[in-house]
């Protein structure tokens, strides 16, 4: 409807004489080219509606050439139609005759060359738009396959010479270590969902953060304030444990006394926002997990949410936060 409209006024424009009797003249040519033209929206979009299924077995160039045929052939027989209206008796009584084409040809084949030059440039900024999305899209999986994969080597050999000093000491510990772990992995290499609930991806950090414990003792605590949370929201998968991950990775474990990760979380109108901080080592340098696990939500939520997705990270003060904020939808309004 967007693009029959600036077609309209468009030609309106185009057909402008002059200066005398503008406004009248040219509202009223307006108005007849819309009626027009929504009339061809409207049925080309429907055409286009019918014939989806079979038009999505086509590669893009045949598709793209039986669309144009489609539409084209639609174009003309509006166009025949709307002469035919024209010389009928009941607009000739009406007096209206006027506001119809005197010539059939020539308006047919207008109709038909505009509407190819049209239709073919929102063809292609259609195609352009999706090779675009799906190539963000490809970029972003590429990305999430990649932090799948990267359990750190360093974490996977600490957290087994971990649960071999547990075996001997504390039999139950290691046994639930083991059953984290295995947990662990589980959320990490799966990819059969695009979305998880809250609940799910709360329940991933904890699971990450009950083995990192055993390892580091008393030196690591974690703060949870996510009472205000709506836990049937969908979210990504791994957005909170990497962000945990690399809050211990950086901030606590370069730290001979530890620290406190410290996680936030509030529903504000329909937007979530999450925050994660943790203190900042003194000899702390950015690494290459770190920003890849940032640009990996960051490009996640975008796909998801679009400009209502904000990702947000920095030093501030003697801590670093990591600020997540992204709407509030239900598996309901997903679907």
């Amino acid at each position: 409807m967007l693009i029959v409209e600036l077609t309209a006024i468009l030609l309106a424009l185009a057909r402008e004489g002059g200066p005398q009797g503008v406004t009248l003249d040219f509202w009223a040519d307006l108005a007849r080219t819309s009626l027009f033209l929504l009339w061809v929206g409207l049925v080309c979009a429907a055409l286009l509606c019918w014939t989806r299924k079979r038009l999505e077995r086509l590669t893009v160039a045949r598709g793209s050439v039986a669309v144009l045929a489609l539409l084209m052939a639609a174009i003309a027989a509006i166009s025949a139609a709307a002469y035919l209206i024209g010389r009928s008796h009941i607009v000739a009584s009406a007096g209206t005759a006027q506001f119809f084409p005197s010539a059939a040809g020539p308006f047919v084949l207008r109709n038909v060359a505009i509407g190819f030059v049209i239709i073919g440039v929102a063809l292609r900024y259609f195609y352009v738009t999706h090779q675009w999305r799906r190539n963000i899209e490809m970029r972003a999986a590429a990305r999430v396959h990649a932090l799948q994969a990267r359990i750190r080597p360093h974490f996977l050999f600490n957290s087994m010479n971990t649960i071999a000093s547990l075996t001997r000491s504390a039999p139950a510990l290691a046994e639930q270590a083991v059953q984290d772990l295995a947990d662990l992995f589980r959320a990490s290499l799966s990819d059969q969902r695009e979305t998880i609930t809250l609940e799910e991806e709360l329940e991933v950090a904890r699971t990450y953060q009950r083995i990192e414990e055993l390892r580091l003792g008393p030196r690591l605590r974690v703060s949870w304030d996510i009472e205000r949370l709506p836990r049937d929201a969908r979210v990504p998968g791994l957005l909170l444990q990497p962000l945990i991950e690399n809050a211990i990775y950086h901030g606590i474990e370069p730290r001979p006394e530890g620290g406190t990760v410290g996680v936030v979380g509030e529903l504000t109108g329909e937007l979530i926002t999450l925050v994660v901080r943790n203190p900042i080592a003194e000899r702390q340098s950015e690494r290459e997990g770190n920003r890849l696990a940032l640009a990996n939500i960051r490009e996640r939520l975008a796909l998801l949410y679009g400009e209502l997705a904000l990702v947000k990270a920095g030093r501030f003060g003697d801590e670093y936060i990591v600020t997540l904020r992204f709407p509030h939808v239900t598996a309901r309004e997903k679907a």
